[in-house]
């Protein structure tokens, strides 16, 4: 038996389809065929919105989910770290409750495939259950040189215990301003690590401390006990300062970018110049309002011919784990973006990331990507 579905329009991945397209799917919900309305015959059914593949939600922190409400909002980074890491302790009962709620409401939004932070163990059981695909990003911080061994030893044994429960893993640096360089350098050359993931330039502070050793985050590591002595300015921005280390066979995922400017995209794009398609970066919207109260410049990131995904971050940042809540927020405060090109951010673009794209992200014969209806900007989840 087959499904012929149609719509108002019909987002296939790349781009919206000409008007009358019809999906052909068989009992298992696997593109069959894309075809005329002409030739679709009879039991076609009909939506009123956008039919388009299931979301791709590149970062979140689903271990973070019963900090929701728990942290002021536009605080600025500093004081949503401290607030993190002062308030993340919790019951293990509670915190695997709040996973599983979180999840729920993922695939309610339409969401088929995280790229998700991992800081602890406490989500394997979840993802166990198998209801959403995971690329887990152990990450691993550690910005004084001594602890660097250390703490390399203990991602890479949390990294064994994901890999019991799939191969979809890799261990990931925090952020420049919690990662010393030889830290960076042990990710960088680990083996396993097709596919990296970065906090990057979320706080003018974090440029400020990389080109002159000032900025807020002298106080944030003053209050975590931390010895910067060795730490020298480098006089240029964190993300350049670190590009040296980044090998552009493997993929790449810059998230938040909310102080990255177009010097700092044209120095990665030539890093990257022979293997583009391995250099990403994530917009999560939502999460920098919450914190900050500041957005992206997103036009800046378009004019360059960036791979771009979304995100949503985590509970602890944001009211709602919704890429298209993302979707939106990028609409209303981007008037030159088209829903084309942030549907393609959320489904093609995410699965491309991820390596999933076989599956995932494209209305194209042989695949099963899941498929949402969006209609007056929300969605529906419809298998």
């Amino acid at each position: 038996m087959y499904r012929k579905l149609t719509a108002d329009k019909i987002f296939n991945g790349h781009q919206f389809l000409p008007a009358n397209s019809v999906l052909i799917l068989d009992q298992n919900n696997t593109i069959i065929d894309v075809i005329k309305r002409a030739e679709a015959g009879e039991d076609v059914k009909f939506h009123e919105g956008i039919l388009s593949p299931g979301f791709i939600n590149c970062h979140c922190h689903v271990e973070l989910s019963h900090m929701k409400g728990m942290i002021p909002k536009e605080t600025g980074l500093i004081e949503f770290l401290l607030g993190v890491m002062g308030k993340r302790e919790a019951e293990k009962e509670i915190i695997e409750q709040a996973i599983e709620i979180a999840e729920h409401e993922m695939i309610a939004n339409g969401i088929v495939a995280v790229g998700d932070i991992c800081n602890t163990n406490l989500s394997i059981p979840q993802k166990r259950k198998g209801k959403l695909y995971y690329h887990n990003f152990i990450e691993v911080s550690g910005f004084p040189l001594e602890v660097a061994d250390k703490r390399f030893e203990q991602s890479n044994f949390l990294f064994k215990e994901f890999s019991a429960l799939h191969s979809n893993n890799s261990i990931v640096p925090h952020a420049p301003y919690s990662v010393s360089q030889v830290l960076m350098q042990k990710i960088i050359d680990f083996e396993k690590n097709a596919i990296i993931s970065m906090h990057n330039q979320e706080a003018q502070d974090e440029n400020d401390f990389y080109r002159s050793k000032q900025g807020g985050f002298l106080e944030l590591y003053n209050k975590l006990n931390i010895n910067i002595d060795f730490f020298d300015p480098q006089y240029k921005s964190s993300l350049l300062t670190l590009l040296p280390h980044f090998n552009n066979a493997q993929k790449l995922l810059l998230v938040h970018n909310l102080h990255t400017n177009e010097s700092d995209i044209v120095s990665t794009k030539e890093k990257y110049k022979e293997q583009l398609d391995n250099l990403f970066f994530c917009l999560c919207p939502n999460a920098n309002k919450y914190i900050s109260g500041d957005l992206p410049d997103v036009n800046l990131f378009v004019q360059q011919q960036c791979n771009l995904v979304i995100g949503t971050d985590s509970l602890a940042s944001n009211e709602h784990l919704s890429i298209m809540g993302e979707i939106n927020t990028i609409l209303e405060s981007n008037a030159t973006i088209s829903m084309e090109d942030a549907l393609k951010w959320a489904t093609l673009n995410g699965a491309k990331f991820l390596g999933i794209d076989e599956q995932y992200g494209s209305f194209e014969i042989g695949k099963k990507p899941g498929m949402n209806l969006i209609n007056e900007r929300r969605v529906e989840k419809l298998f």
